[in-house]
């Protein structure tokens, strides 16, 4: 009760949205195609992904904990990053596996309730975009890694491992989180083309790759900017406030 009482009007919505957006999930995948037009189930599918990708836990966290909102501080995002320099190395984790399950829960909606691979990409697209556009913070949120890596892993795991793997690397080796990101996400894209062309690897696992990745990569031009300046922030540097 005490976290509730400083708890926003965003923060009370997203709660009160998370059990209906998982009661109309489980409604769709029970009913699938017998009480409702293709159409329709499409639609739902599509409603439920953006809003889905809307439900910003960095957001909720720090709220709830500290009673702030966090893109008052740091990079003014809601990912899992400015959650590391503002709260901790615990928060970030639940807060990556939050945010990842995103993008997994989307696809696999989508895989089960209408079962065509670009349904998969346009839910996985959607999550991502509400990720990073959220209508419950007024179309201000993170960057789409996290969403967009967990969409990735169900489509296609092992282009996702080879995605998180670079980032690992690049991310330990410089201490720059956000060029870990822009390199893993360039990874992914140039891989699911490559294995595209020489393997028959899913087009439309290779579109989401490309178009989720140009997102990313656009999410992070304040990034890029600062990465070429040399003014970068750097992992273990604290959040400060902004304002």
């Amino acid at each position: 009760m005490i976290l509730l009482r400083q708890a926003s009007y965003a923060t009370m919505a997203m709660l009160v949205a998370l059990p209906v957006l998982a009661v109309a999930g489980v409604a769709l995948v029970g009913i699938g195609d017998q009480a409702l037009p293709p159409l329709l189930l499409y639609i739902a599918v599509c409603v439920i992904a953006y809003l889905t990708g809307s439900i910003s836990w960095g957001y909720i966290f720090v709220n709830l904990t500290m009673g702030e909102d966090i893109r008052d501080f740091g990079s003014g995002r809601t990912g899992m990053s400015n959650i590391l320099r503002t709260s901790g190395g615990k928060a970030a984790a639940v807060v990556f596996l939050l945010d990842a399950g995103k993008g997994v829960v989307c696809v696999i909606l989508a895989r089960a309730v209408i079962g065509l691979g670009e349904a998969e990409v346009v839910a996985a697209l959607l999550a991502l975009c509400g990720h990073n556009w959220p209508v419950f913070l007024r179309f201000r949120g993170g960057r789409g890694i996290l969403p967009g890596l967990g969409a990735l892993s169900v489509m296609a795991p092992w282009v996702a491992l080879a995605g998180a793997l670079l980032f690992l690397v690049i991310t330990l080796s410089s201490r720059i989180l956000s060029l870990g990101s822009i390199a893993g996400t360039l990874t992914v894209a140039v891989l699911s083309i490559a294995l595209m062309l020489l393997t028959g690897h899913s087009q439309l696992y290779t579109l989401y790759a490309c178009v989720g990745g140009a997102v990313i990569i656009w999410q992070h031009r304040d990034n890029i900017r600062r990465i070429a300046n040399g003014t970068e922030r750097r992992l273990g540097m604290p959040a400060a406030r902004n304002r």
